[in-house]
Order: C-alpha cells, then structure tokens, then sequence
C-alpha cells in the first residue's frame, strides 16, 4: 500500500503561519483524490480540506480562506499552508489518499486508504 509522512508540524503563536507537507514514499499514482484531517484530543477526527488528482481542492467553512492545499505530483508530496492561526487550530494532522474516483473530494475518514502517522499542530494564545 501507499506510505505517507506528515512533517511541518510545531509550535506557532496565534495569527501566524505554519506549512505541512505529506510525502508518498515509492512510486505512487499522481491520480489519487487527497485530504487532509485533523483531531484534537476528545474529538472526532475532522475533515480540513481535500485536493482532487488534477488539482481542484474544498475546504471545511472553518479553515476556508485561511488555508491552502496543493500539491506537486513531481515530488509526490501535498502541502497544507495554514495561515491566521488560531488555537482552536489546535491538533494532530493527518494526511490521507483515497482510491475512489480521484475526480471527487472525499470528506469522511473512511473514505480514506492510506493515511500517515500524524504531525502535531500547537498554536499558543
């Protein structure tokens, strides 16, 4: 199956920037539909955005305007840009990559194969 590892995370002050990135390890499809989510300790894992196999991406309301998913098939890697941090940004990253049709944005968990280990975003006030 598809490896994927997040890096980027850490610790940011509220109102600044932070970038994310997912790497597929090996020879991977660049058709794949992605998506990131993220889940704060208590909660249930929460869709943040997806990205389609040609580039057309959908946020959730709650991040919308504040970040940016792309991705560089050359690199086999997708990118989360998150600006205008705030703490309830607060949580663990995952990035994800479906196999249904790589048309569609996918916005449940289980729609989701391959998933990595996760990046810890901490955003202080």
């Amino acid at each position: 199956q598809v490896q994927l590892v997040e890096s980027g995370g850490g610790l940011v002050q509220a109102g600044g920037s932070l970038r994310l990135s997912c790497a597929a390890s090996g020879r991977t499809c660049s058709a794949y539909s992605m998506g990131w989510f993220r889940q704060a300790p208590g909660k249930e894992r929460e869709f943040v955005g997806g990205i389609t196999g040609r580039g057309s991406t959908y946020y959730n309301d709650a991040v919308k305007g504040r970040f940016t998913i792309s991705r560089d098939n050359a690199k086999n890697t997708m990118y989360l840009q998150m600006s205008s941090l705030n703490p309830e940004d607060t949580a663990v990253y995952y990035c994800g990559a479906s196999s249904r049709n790589s048309y569609g944005v996918y916005t449940r968990a289980h729609e989701y194969d391959y998933w990595g280990q996760g990046t810890q975003v901490t955003v202080s006030s």
